[in-house]
């Protein structure tokens, strides 16, 4: 009898992602920085450049939303499903996400540091550059993104998965990834090679990064 296929030793994101039930919409939500908005739809709005610092939202539903230089620091998002959000620049760091997808997003440069992800999805989209910095990860799944440059630099990282993802540079000077799996995704460049240390990749992927660990090493390689 042919052998069952090896199960990774990698664990997986632990993601249970409902979507927001019995949501009322809102036309004019009228949001102010530090409100706590509860179970409300917002669809095809423009909230460009609000001041909405320290807001929460919780079992929200964003659609078609644009969030352009909107001041979100330290904004907490719980159990929300967001999608097509579009920002050309997305300022929310020191954010708090928990239980809440993300569906074709499109941000040009995203300020997410010092930030907390638990439970998050982010599925599809395009994203020139992530800032991560100095966030903690739990349960975090990306899948299916274009991303120009996504920067972990000191995260501190627990089952966290980048599946069918295209990244151009993934930087990760310092971090401390566990559970991680990059399996399934692409990257040109790596900096901070050192980052990937306990991480799960395939065959083709170690071909890759061939050259970036020998460099790491100080190793000359000659024909």
């Amino acid at each position: 009898m042919p052998r069952p296929p090896a199960r990774s030793a990698t664990n997986a994101p632990r993601l249970s992602l409902r979507p927001p039930q019995g949501v009322t919409r809102v036309d004019d939500p009228r949001l102010l920085d530090g409100d706590h908005r509860e179970g409300e739809h917002y669809e095809r709005l423009a909230l460009d450049r609000q001041e909405l610092a320290g807001i929460t939202l919780q079992e929200c539903v964003l659609e078609g939303v644009s969030l352009d230089d909107t001041d979100l620091r330290g904004a907490r998002i719980l159990e929300c499903a967001f999608e097509d959000l579009f920002a050309p620049v997305f300022r929310a760091p020191r954010s708090s996400w928990r239980e809440t997808s993300l569906r074709s997003t499109r941000w040009g440069s995203a300020e997410l540091y010092d930030s907390r992800l638990d439970g998050v999805h982010l599925d599809g989209g395009k994203l020139d550059y992530v800032n991560l910095r100095s966030a903690r990860l739990t349960d975090v799944l990306v899948s299916g993104c274009i991303i120009g440059e996504l920067d972990l630099t000191g995260v501190r990282a627990t089952r966290l998965a980048l599946a069918d993802c295209t990244i151009g540079t993934l930087t990760l000077d310092g971090a401390q990834l566990r559970d991680a799996d990059l399996r399934t995704s692409s990257f040109r460049g790596i900096q901070g090679i050192d980052g990937l240390r306990g991480v799960t990749i395939d065959e083709y992927q170690l071909q890759l990064l061939a050259p970036f660990l020998a460099e790491s090493m100080g190793l000359r390689i000659e024909g």
